[in-house]
Formats: C-alpha cells, sequence, structure tokens
C-alpha cells in the first residue's frame, strides 16, 4: 500500500477521534451548566397559603424568593373575606426560584344575586324561585285584586324593583300579592316555641307577616339570637281568631326554658294533677303556687 494512503487512514482515524472527544467534553460541559443554571434537585417545598390574606402572604413569599399572582376570587361564606382558598402548585410541592404561586381568594365583596321576575307567579312559585336564588321572601303586601295569591309587584328595601338587578344574596323581596275582591281572612297560627325564622315561614305559609320582634334582655349575642324561641305573640293563636291576609303578628322572643311551651304544658299537668291529688293543699297553696307556675 502507498506511504500516502497510510498517512491518509491514520490523519482521518485521529481527526475523527478529536471530534468525537471534543463532543463528548462539550455535551458533559452543557449539562453541567444546565444542571448548575436550573439548580436541578435543589427546589425547595412550597410553603401553605391557604387561610392568608394578600397582606399577609407576601412575606412568606419574600423569604421563600417566590413571585404569586391573583388569578380568581370566588365567593364563600365558610371563609374570612379576602384569604387564600386554592394555590398552584399545591403546598407541599417543590419549585425553584423566583417560580410563580398562582391564587384563588375568597371575595371582598358580598355576592350579588340578580333579582327574578316574579310578577304574575303564584305565590308559592315565587317563594321557590326566591329560594333558588339564594334570596329571601319578605313581607306579604296584599291588595285588592281579583287575582288571588298571584305577585302583582316585587319591592326590594321599601322600593320597585325590576327584574334582572343585582342585589346582596340573602336579601328579602317584599311581594305584592293580589287577595282577590273580598276581605279573605286566614287563621293565626301558633308561633310560640318556634325559632324567628320558622316563626316567620309559618306565618307566611297562612299569608300573614312578622311585625314587631321583641327580644328579652338575656338575648345579647348573635348565637343568643339563632337559640331564641317565641314565648309570646299578639294576636295569640286563640281558635276562632283570624286576620285579614297581609296582616301581622307580633312577637316575643327569649331564650329561657322555662317558658318555652313543652315547659309550660309539663308544669300545667303537674298542676292539674296535683291539684286532683291534694285538693285541699291545692286550695290553701292558691295564688303562691300560682306565682310559682307563671
Amino acid at each position: 500500500m502507498p506511504q500516502w494512503k497510510n498517512i491518509f487512514k491514520n490523519s482521518i482515524w485521529k481527526h475523527l477521534g478529536i471530534v468525537i472527544g471534543a463532543s463528548i467534553l462539550f455535551l458533559i460541559a452543557v449539562f453541567l451548566f444546565l444542571k448548575i443554571y436550573t439548580q436541578h434537585g435543589q427546589g425547595r417545598p412550597v410553603p401553605d397559603f391557604t387561610g392568608l390574606t394578600e397582606q399577609q402572604l407576601q412575606h412568606l413569599i419574600r423569604n421563600n424568593d417566590l413571585r404569586y399572582t391573583i388569578i380568581d376570587s370566588v365567593h364563600t361564606d365558610f371563609a374570612p373575606r379576602g384569604v387564600v382558598l386554592e394555590q398552584t402548585p399545591r403546598a407541599g410541592e417543590k419549585v425553584k426560584k423566583n417560580r410563580r404561586i398562582f391564587f384563588t381568594i375568597n371575595s371582598w365583596t358580598d355576592e350579588q344575586i340578580i333579582v327574578p321576575n316574579l310578577r304574575d307567579n303564584s305565590l308559592r312559585n315565587a317563594q321557590v324561585m326566591l329560594e333558588s336564588y339564594g334570596l329571601n321572601l319578605g313581607n306579604l303586601i296584599y291588595i285588592p285584586s281579583e287575582f288571588t295569591n298571584m305577585v302583582l309587584g316585587q319591592h326590594f328595601e321599601g322600593k320597585p324593583v325590576e327584574p334582572g338587578t343585582l342585589v346582596r344574596k340573602g336579601s328579602s323581596i317584599d311581594l305584592l300579592v293580589g287577595r282577590g275582591l273580598s276581605n279573605e281572612t286566614t287563621a293565626v297560627p301558633r308561633l310560640t316555641g318556634l325559632t324567628l325564622d320558622a316563626a316567620r315561614k309559618a306565618a307566611q305559609n297562612v299569608y300573614l307577616n312578622l311585625g314587631a320582634t321583641i327580644y328579652a334582655d338575656t338575648i345579647v349575642t348573635a348565637m343568643d339570637s339563632l337559640k331564641a324561641f317565641v314565648w309570646r305573640q299578639s294576636p295569640p293563636a286563640s281558635e276562632g281568631f283570624v286576620l285579614n291576609l297581609g296582616a301581622s303578628i307580633d312577637v316575643w322572643l327569649t331564650i329561657d326554658t322555662e317558658l318555652h311551651p313543652d315547659t309550660l304544658r309539663k308544669r300545667e299537668a303537674e298542676r292539674a294533677l296535683f291539684e286532683q291529688e291534694n285538693p285541699e293543699a291545692a286550695e290553701e297553696a292558691g295564688s303562691a303556687f300560682e306565682e310559682e307556675l307563671f
């Protein structure tokens, strides 16, 4: 074989080896650089931001070299206003420096509800519609009309409200309802022993309203108000006592269980049994026993 061929052959393999070796070194250098640049395996766990307001979470963000963006706000009654409800990435996941965390917070404002069109509906249908929209049935205002128990108008805070108007969720909508062309009446329901909400619904079921609401001095907290029950009403639920549709019943509320109707009935039964078994002692006790009971 000619000498120049050997030289050419050796030169090709030599250069090829150099190219391959240089390529391997270059790839190793690139991988090392990327590992250092991206801090591979050096991520830190994401803190749990749920329950924090934007002002409170900023300290954690800075301390962990992170960034954040509030991407959405929703409304829930089960968390304070303005706190984080959800985060992405989730708490505990490892992220690198300067990673952006996305938050969904509880809205600062009350949830707004569109008032539906209740006109020309029956009172029952209107009540169901209000409940489905997250609204409450307010006062029933009966007016003369040939259409009995049909909704003829709707009011909010004493003024007419048009369908499509935004109001706070849980607001009460008053309804103008037809009562026919006669002075129709309804029996007074027994409200004693019921909570305020239950009493209001019981009155509305027979087309009446609650009037004055008088709380006992012992009711001082919101929890007391929720536990309070009607111990007296005016007019009373006497047999034969009726009111015109749309009339009001005044109620007195207390948390004193001694005034609950069940307790009073039990004590009345004990009193009757005592008088039956001890007629002479009952007569002598007289007013003293009466004062103890009432």
